[in-house]
């Protein structure tokens, strides 16, 4: 059999693959949410962000997160929780998809998808370009979304950071070991910060 050199390069990666996608800065909301990438990616303006494949300690600490959170919930009938990948629209053209997310009842969707949150949940991880855009970027976004709650879960620095919108800026405080951060959009949901840490295995 003969392959063609242009076409086939053994352990390289398809890079000719993308030419079946839209380029940077022309991707419209339905290209993003058709996308069936099998990775969790975000939309920005036109543009797609593709992201690290979680760590197993991560994905611990979310399943821990959301365990606790969607009990909370469901109990009281106060809407839903999710975890990613699940698109949230922040406004037009602007998607994240935080590691967990609470949909209060009677909020709006877009195209079958949230439309803005009322509690997100980012788990840091140890890279420099991720704990920044989780710390800062997203931060950001969320306040100017109007989601009411951003907790950040640090366990490199071993603590959790509540940030709770006042007005058009988020009011943080953190917590750590030993220490419980108790919710004011979920009046009663609180996190033991000591087992949430913990929970990474």
């Amino acid at each position: 059999m003969i392959i063609d050199p242009e076409t086939l390069l053994r352990d390289k990666p398809a890079w000719r693959i993308a030419l079946l996608y839209p380029p940077q800065g022309h991707w419209t909301e339905d290209d993003y949410l058709t996308l069936d990438a099998g990775h969790l990616v975000e939309y920005d303006d036109g543009c797609v962000e593709v992201q690290d494949v979680p760590t197993r300690e991560h994905q611990r600490i979310v399943q821990y997160l959301y365990r606790m959170m969607f009990e909370f919930v469901q109990s009281r009938g106060l809407g839903e929780v999710f975890v990613a990948p699940l698109p949230v629209r922040l406004w037009e053209k602007k998607f994240r998809e935080p590691d967990v997310v609470f949909v209060a009842t009677g909020r709006n969707e877009y195209e079958d998808y949230p439309d803005g949150a009322d509690l997100v949940i980012e788990v840091l991880s140890e890279d420099p370009g991720s704990r920044r855009r989780d710390l800062l970027t997203k931060r950001d976004e969320y306040c100017r979304a109007g989601i009411s709650e951003y907790w950040i879960i640090d366990p490199q620095q071993q603590k959790v950071t509540l940030a709770i919108l006042r007005g058009v800026q988020y009011e943080a405080c953190e917590y750590l070991p030993g220490e419980t951060a108790n919710s004011e959009r979920l009046p009663g949901f609180q996190l033991n910060i000591t087992e949430t840490l913990a929970s990474s295995g």
